[in-house]
């Protein structure tokens, strides 16, 4: 009796544990020795396709077969054995070898010119079968990511909700994942910190376990989270559906931190002005040293002719720089009735931006059909034609970003004015009960730059709140000229009384202040307009 192995293999594993064909192919198998008069002496289960090589089990039951340890093996059907003609020749050296190889569904004679014949076409259409469905699984696969769906398993933050559907978003775990993006983007976690963060937050992976750093490296590369599927294999970029969890705008400052570009420094002394303030010779940042009670900061070039500052002559020029910017209460009520106005007339303003992002879209799409049509005609390499695409599809991204923040009025002047109005009102107040990393926020809205020059510093504001400080806030003459001093008749030409010409002096005053401010913001939303329009018509 001829000893022999028996095989058996499904291509996933699922197949496997929930499907029955492992034991339909071992019945099949052994009713076949049993007529045949063989002997199965080793089972080889694989779970796993045919249609690539490398196949372990196959490979190890092959050496086995060549080394002697068995007279042949019996498998169910051709396409069980191999479904790549490369396979399928190792089988046919095993035949010519004089080993034994039977197919319990197939009464093959391999020894027999025939019988090889016969089973070399059923080898080959069962490759070209497999070829086929790639072909046809590729085909449905891209179809589907043009529509802008993504034919995978969902990210961490998203939910799947069938085939044909877009990813959902997770609602409890969707925000925890933005806020991974925001304190990687700020650059003072390292991927080791993060997963340690992500853990505090709630952010666990699918299963339920701790996102490991490689998972959470993976996250923040996946630009499914700004609303684009790129696929790592080809370079390809598509343009989603589904609903991003963060803008593009956080998602390249992410992409900078990952690449070097922005420097993750570890703060052993957390001092109040800590790279805040630039040595006027060098250009360095100045150091804060705690020296007898009392925080310093100088400059650590060797041979810089700075001198050091105290901490509290710091913050008594920054104090004095807030009061500055101080807005009266009848001011900043002036100032509130004028936004108020632009924003009931400000649908003018934003139309034309709109327009023009909406002819920038067009554009975009029409460079796209341009850059297709000429990889189409062979005029470029599909290399070329990849990176020219994404490029657009990025910068598409953009103006599609800027438009929804039109719809959501972000980009409204009287939107922008609010917001400077709200800082400037809760300034004084808010930032002498702010905590310290609160306070740091504060100034970096409004500093541009602080230079240490000698024993001075030099403190310069932000656009617009340098042009604020530096306004004129009283009339430099009185309102009526032509009348006299002394008359106080009641009925003399162009006579009023002291209070009431004082009176009016504070009034038109505080008119003069609010529209000053009012005209230094609007002249800031246009100065800010003009450079994005700049930028629109360079790209």
């Amino acid at each position: 009796m001829n000893k022999v192995y028996g095989y058996t293999r499904v291509s996933t594993t699922k197949q496997g544990t929930e499907g029955v064909s492992l034991q339909e192919q071992k019945a099949a198998i052994e009713r076949y020795a049993q007529a045949q008069n063989l002997t199965i002496i080793d089972w080889f289960t694989e779970q796993q396709t045919a249609a690539k090589r490398g196949r372990p089990v196959f490979s190890r039951m092959l050496r086995q077969l060549r080394a002697g340890k068995a007279d042949g093996v019996v498998i169910h059907k051709i396409d069980r054995s191999a479904r790549n003609l490369k396979d399928w020749a190792d089988l046919g050296e095993l035949i010519d070898s004089g080993i034994k190889v039977h197919f319990a569904h197939e009464t093959l004679d391999l020894h027999s010119r025939g019988g090889r014949l016969s089973a070399d076409i059923q080898a080959v259409i069962a490759a070209d079968y497999i070829r086929n469905l790639r072909e046809e699984t590729r085909k449905g696969f891209y179809g589907r990511l043009k529509q802008g769906l993504y034919p995978l398993p969902a990210p961490i933050g998203y939910l799947d909700r069938g085939k044909g559907q877009p990813k959902e978003i997770d609602p409890d775990k969707a925000p925890l994942v933005k806020q991974v993006f925001l304190l990687y983007a700020t650059g003072k976690y390292s991927l080791a910190a993060l997963v340690d963060e992500a853990k505090r937050l709630g952010l666990f992976s699918r299963t339920g376990g701790a996102i490991s750093k490689n998972g959470l490296s993976v996250m923040l590369n996946n630009s499914f989270y700004m609303g684009m599927i790129h696929l790592k294999s080809t370079g390809e970029l598509f343009s989603g559906i589904h609903e991003p969890i963060i803008s593009k705008s956080l998602f390249d400052q992410v992409q900078d931190v990952l690449s070097g570009k922005v420097c993750q420094r570890t703060t052993k002394h957390m001092h109040q002005y800590r790279r805040m303030i630039r040595c006027a010779y060098c250009n360095s940042s100045l150091i804060g040293e705690l020296q007898k009670g009392r925080v310093y900061y100088r400059c650590h070039t060797k041979h810089c002719p700075s001198k050091t500052l105290r901490e509290d002559y710091i913050k008594g020029v920054i104090k004095y720089k807030i009061k500055q910017l101080r807005l009266t209460g009848s001011v900043i009520e002036g100032l509130e009735h004028k936004i108020d106005e632009l924003r009931q007339n400000s649908a003018n303003h934003t139309e034309g931006l709109k327009q023009n992002l909406q002819l920038r879209r067009d554009r975009l799409n029409q460079r796209i059909d341009r850059v297709t049509d000429a990889y189409i005609d062979q005029v470029i390499d599909k290399k070329i034609y990849e990176r020219r695409k994404n490029a657009v599809l990025l910068e598409l991204k953009d103006v599609e970003e800027t438009l929804q923040q039109i719809e959501h009025g972000e980009l409204d002047y009287s939107t922008q004015m609010t917001e400077i109005v709200e800082r400037l009102k809760s300034l004084i107040l808010g930032y002498a009960l702010a905590e310290p990393e609160e306070r740091r926020e504060m100034l970096q809205w409004f500093m541009s730059n602080c230079v240490a020059s000698d024993k001075k510093l030099d403190i310069e504001l932000q656009t617009p709140y340098e042009q604020i400080k530096n306004r004129s806030t009283v009339l430099n003459c009185a309102p009526f000229r032509d009348g006299p001093r002394t008359c106080t008749g009641k009925h003399a030409p162009g006579a009023y009384s002291a209070p009431f010409r004082e009176e009016f002096r504070t009034y038109t005053g505080q008119v003069a202040d609010v529209n000053g401010v009012y005209n230094i913001l609007y002249q800031h939303c246009e100065e800010g307009k003009k450079k994005s329009e700049e930028l629109d018509n360079k790209m």
